[in-house]
């Protein structure tokens, strides 16, 4: 996953691509970079000249999901506007270009002082950035500025971005099509969803990012992306630009250790736990189920990715691999006395952290899942959280209240407690107090102490908390967000007294959290000064959802012994899969289109179908989710929604034997939309005539 800063070290044309390496990001000239958007966690990319991009449709999924009734379901029936005047506002949703970057390392770093606690050291960085975007966006009008750590406490790159906030849904195929097979496909190969949906951005009437008013036009992209309805065969050279999220190859063995034996399994359980709780709620009320799925499907997501990388872990023996390879750099650092005083306790340091983080998990993971689990306990921590930040400076803030980001902070709360569901919610409540009754260092906890050793006291309780509560309330919500500390100590609302009492374990968490940073920021910063010396070459730093290009081509792969996987799946395949039942339910229209062979220009030469997936050996984490997938001439030819189950421990470490990426083929996109739910006019505006 190269950062936009390294593509000139590559010799690209060598590797395949077709097009001037200058035009894909120069900050001097319009270039490729200009049509990539970051659309929320995901990637986007402006596919006609009046802001129109093409996205996932689980990342669109909450524009949907909010959208929808069961009188006018969304997710059940699709949505196409017919005309702008028709696109449908995606509250919540933000759009961001990169428009440069800078190295800023030496300006980061000049805070940090040899006496400072790894808190202070933590904080003064955070602080320093957060100068260091202020200072940017008063330079740039209109643009945002990011900071981001590349190499964990040693370089860190400043980012401006234009930023656009009135996003609006265009066009998005049923769920049955867009989502097909469900989570029992999810993170598999192979794959048949159309996983593709249209929004479009807008800006006030000169240009300037503006919210959602009736009178802002379409954004105008400097460059925006050829669709090529050609499309691709196998072992064509492809790339990807995106915001891939996070990953881990430059961690230690002691940190995959935690990740395989400590906190992939409670994700997974936990995860699993909350989502048939929810599957529960809503199987007989769709208006029930409508509020869960979009967390729902969130949940079940990170969850089948956990299961998947402790499978990789353990079948690929990645800890066994690098603790090896630190055994080797353990010996060169101890042959050299300048580097034994230097580094000879660095990996035992390392692994001391992750012991520690071991020991303390149990306590810290069901105190932090309490509060997330739990909407309303999450909505009265939110409340009092940002009453006592926003007494603060502004820069002393925490990054979610300062004034840059605290509408937004405020929005997404507003579009979560629309989504509440009082009796799911106490259901949740109930059960993650009966987990951390299970911790017997819980009980230490004054504010619960009573329920946890008395856990039949536990239903008594959260019937008080739900009943006497006016969280649920939208007015009683957002005039909370008005009150002072004080005011909301002395608010009778039982949630908000709760979080009052439980707020000095959360602000002790969150301080230990940063000292842990700290620490871990500078020896890991030692880690990679070593490892350098010791391997003599440079590394590509680890995704931190800054924009990265990735290349590679279509290609199949083989998972295990005897089994081969080709590298397209076709519209035969999802007929052959449909049995009428979720997940596996297909528009009749499209039925129809498929027994009529009415495939358009859109069939595949040799395949004689409708091409629907593409797998391709890339190097792909989440964020990389609406990624558009480039041939070599640096043309749209699909949209990258996932990856192969063996896959998942991508963050951890790539293999080009059974790394594969997964995409939706644009000529589905194309007979989707312009044939099947006839949104020919969209094709049009993409110049796919």
């Amino acid at each position: 996953m190269y950062p936009i800063s390294e593509l000139a070290k590559l010799d690209l044309a060598k590797r395949g691509l077709k097009m001037d390496p200058d035009d894909l990001f120069n900050p001097n000239k319009k270039c490729l970079v200009d049509g990539i958007c970051k659309v929320n966690g995901c990637t986007g990319s402006f596919v006609s000249s009046q802001g129109l991009i093409i996205t996932n449709h689980h990342c669109a999924y909450r524009a949907i999901q909010s959208a929808s009734t069961p009188a006018r379901d969304l997710l059940q029936d699709g949505f196409s506007a017919k005309n702008q005047r028709m696109e449908i506002p995606a509250k919540g949703y933000t759009v961001r270009i990169t428009e440069s970057y800078q190295d800023v390392s030496p300006r980061v770093l000049s805070v940090v002082r040899e006496e400072m606690t790894f808190v202070e050291r933590t904080e003064a960085i955070e602080k320093r950035c957060k100068e260091l975007e202020k200072e940017a966006e008063g330079k740039h009008s209109g643009q945002r500025a990011e900071v981001a750590e590349m190499f964990a406490g040693k370089t860190y790159v400043l980012f401006l971005y234009t930023y656009l906030t009135d996003i609006r849904l265009v066009f998005c195929p049923p769920a049955s099509v867009g989502a097909f097979g469900g989570d029992i496909d999810n993170w598999e190969w192979p794959r048949h969803s159309g996983d593709f949906s249209f929004m479009r951005a807008y800006v006030a009437p000169d240009g300037s990012s503006a919210d959602f008013d009736l009178n802002n036009v379409p954004y105008r992209p400097k460059r925006h992306i050829q669709v090529a309805p050609q499309g691709v065969n196998e072992e064509d050279f492809v790339f990807l630009l995106g915001y891939p999220g996070r990953t881990a190859r430059h961690k230690t063995a002691a940190f995959l250790r935690y990740e395989e034996q400590v906190r992939l399994p409670h994700i997974a359980e936990l995860y699993s736990w909350q989502i048939a709780t929810m599957d529960e709620a809503g199987k007989n009320d769709r208006a029930v189920a409508l509020k869960h799925t979009s967390r729902s499907r969130s949940l079940a997501n990170v969850e089948k990715r956990s299961r998947g990388q402790l499978k990789g872990l353990q079948r690929a023996q990645i800890v066994a691999h690098r603790a090896a390879e630190e055994e080797k750099l353990q010996e060169f650092i101890m042959n050299d006395p300048a580097r034994r005083e230097k580094y000879g306790l660095l990996l035992n340091d390392i692994a001391a952290v992750y012991a520690e983080m071991t020991q303390k998990a149990p306590l810290e993971f069901h105190v932090e899942h309490l509060r997330s689990a739990c909407r309303t306990l999450s909505f009265a921590f939110l409340i009092y959280d940002s009453a006592v930040e926003r007494q603060k400076d502004d820069l002393e803030r925490e990054t979610a209240y300062m004034d840059r980001n605290f509408d937004q902070t405020v929005q997404r709360l507003i579009l979560s407690h629309q989504d509440l569901h009082l009796p799911t919610d106490r259901i949740i409540l109930t059960g993650m107090l009966q987990r951390l009754a299970n911790v017997p260092e819980a009980r230490q906890l004054k504010p619960l102490a009573d329920v946890l050793t008395n856990r039949d006291r536990i239903p008594a309780f959260v019937d008080h908390l739900y009943q006497a509560t006016q969280l649920d309330s939208k007015a009683f919500l957002t005039d909370a967000l008005n009150k002072t500390p004080a005011e909301l100590a002395a608010s009778n609302d039982p949630f908000l007294q709760l979080i009052v009492a439980l707020y000095p374990t959360y602000c002790e968490l969150r301080e230990r959290g940063k000292a842990r940073d700290g620490r871990l920021g500078q020896l890991y910063g030692s880690l990679i000064e070593v490892k350098k010396a010791f391997l003599k070459r440079d590394f590509v730093p680890d995704a931190n959802a800054t924009l990265r290009m990735t290349l590679g081509h279509i290609r199949g792969y083989s998972p295990e012994d005897a089994v081969y996987k080709s590298p397209i799946t076709t519209l035969k395949g999802v007929v052959d899969k449909t049995t009428g039942e979720a997940p596996f339910i297909t528009p009749q229209r499209i039925l129809d289109l498929y027994k009529a062979k009415q495939f358009g220009r859109f069939a595949h030469q040799t395949l004689g179908q409708v091409p629907v997936a593409i797998l391709y050996d890339t190097d792909t984490t989440g964020g990389n989710s609406g990624s558009p997938i480039f041939n070599a001439q640096g043309q749209l030819v699909g949209v990258n929604f996932d990856r192969a189950y063996e896959a998942t421990i991508n963050d951890f470490a790539w293999n080009q034997s059974y790394s594969r990426s997964i995409g939706v083929d644009i000529r589905y996109v194309l007979w989707v939309t312009g044939e099947a739910y006839q949104a020919k006019h969209l094709l049009v505006e993409m110049g796919v005539h």
